[in-house]
């Protein structure tokens, strides 16, 4: 190895990285945290769509949180079986008719391809079901119209597992900052978001632009409900915005590469790099990091990593006009999304989420999105 260069145990010698996953479709955290927020059967939820690994991430969150699992159904029983294999108490159901007719079930979670998540939730709401759903929503805005009529007419929720903030515990002390006026209010977001490709793991299709929806659509919809809950918009207006595939030009229907800038509603500034190129050197899936500056001091949020230290990620450094500090987020905050919207869900409150906070964080990704196919023609 050359003289001054830093060699640190890889993925399979790293206990923290070794947890995180070198992919980001096994990311999937549990944590004992916070107390549950109901008692066993109080708040019952059954599973379809196991076609992204997200799937149990959102089931994670919501047992953690005290929530049963009831019923678990996938067409391809491999997935089944190894979605039992994790979860041995949930009872395999052949159609997704057997969980929208039980009475019991409150909830449906979903992560199934994208382009099929509207779909499906648009039966789930319409048999009197919440659905909890994976990041991207939708992949169409014609989807989010017709799920806003529905929802509306349902009085059911449509939520989303947006993971790079609300599974990630550095991010969500974060949250509890800037909304505690640390950084003063809020002038600029700036978030990195680096993923591994793992081509020869994915499905055909993650290739297939129509069914996942392009980078932006897909995995910009977490910097874009980021950027309204850090800067605490409620609108926003994309400025710009681009998407590439530089490294994989027999998969042409891969964007491997987006950015977009878009203006708050409150006067921020925001902007994202997204993108497929993570380099097997690095442990973990992403080395992802946001910047939020405010009229009062600065923080950056290091979510999975820090380079070329044998220490863990999920830090925050913050500078404001008192102090400098580094911050340690293991077992700060734990994941009160989950429990949050449980009581949500049964009492109809917003306290975790606001359905307009949903709709309009894929609105403007998607309008990110079809603003820069049309820049490309």
């Amino acid at each position: 190895m050359p003289e001054g260069r830093i060699r640190l145990p890889r993925l399979a010698d790293y206990g923290r990285a070794k947890a995180m996953g070198k992919t980001g479709y096994d990311y999937a955290p549990t944590s004992k945290t916070l107390p549950p927020v109901v008692q066993p059967g109080e708040f019952i939820f059954s599973v379809t769509g196991l076609d992204h690994g997200h799937i149990f991430g959102q089931t994670n969150g919501l047992l953690d949180a005290g929530g049963t699992l009831k019923y678990v159904y996938d067409p391809d029983p491999k997935k089944v079986e190894d979605f039992l294999g994790r979860y041995p108490d949930a009872k395999a159901v052949d159609s997704l008719d057997a969980i929208l007719e039980d009475e019991e079930t409150i909830c449906v979670a979903n992560a199934s391809v994208p382009c099929d998540r509207a779909p499906i939730g648009l039966q789930c709401l319409k048999a009197g079901k919440h659905y909890f759903v994976d990041k991207s929503p939708f992949t169409t805005l014609e989807q989010l119209e017709e799920v806003k009529q529905t929802v509306a007419e349902t009085g059911k929720r449509y939520m989303c597992y947006f993971s790079e903030r609300l599974h990630n515990e550095s991010s969500m002390k974060a949250t509890e900052l800037i909304r505690a006026g640390a950084v003063g209010d809020v002038l600029q977001v700036i978030n990195l978001a680096p993923h591994r490709l793992s081509k020869d793991a994915r499905p055909a299709w993650f290739f297939e632009k129509e069914k996942y929806g392009g980078i932006l659509t897909d995995i910009g919809s977490h910097q874009f409900e980021q950027f309204l809950a850090f800067t605490g918009a409620t609108d926003g207006k994309v400025n710009f915005a681009r998407v590439e595939n530089y490294t994989a030009p027999d998969k042409p229907g891969l964007e491997d590469f987006g950015e977009a800038s878009l203006s708050m509603n409150t006067g921020a500034s925001c902007y994202c790099r997204i993108d497929w190129l993570t380099p097997d050197g690095l442990r973990v899936w992403g080395d992802g990091r946001c910047f939020v500056l405010g009229t009062k001091g600065y923080l950056e949020i290091r979510k999975y990593i820090s380079v070329a230290r044998d220490e863990p990620g999920n830090k925050i450094f913050l500078v404001n006009g008192s102090e400098e500090q580094e911050l340690d987020c293991d077992g700060s905050t734990g994941f009160p999304f989950f429990g949050e919207m449980i009581l949500d869900l049964l009492n109809g409150t917003e306290t975790a989420m606001t359905q307009d906070h949903v709709f309009k964080a894929a609105e403007l990704a998607m309008i990110a999105q079809k603003m820069a196919d049309e820049a490309k023609g």
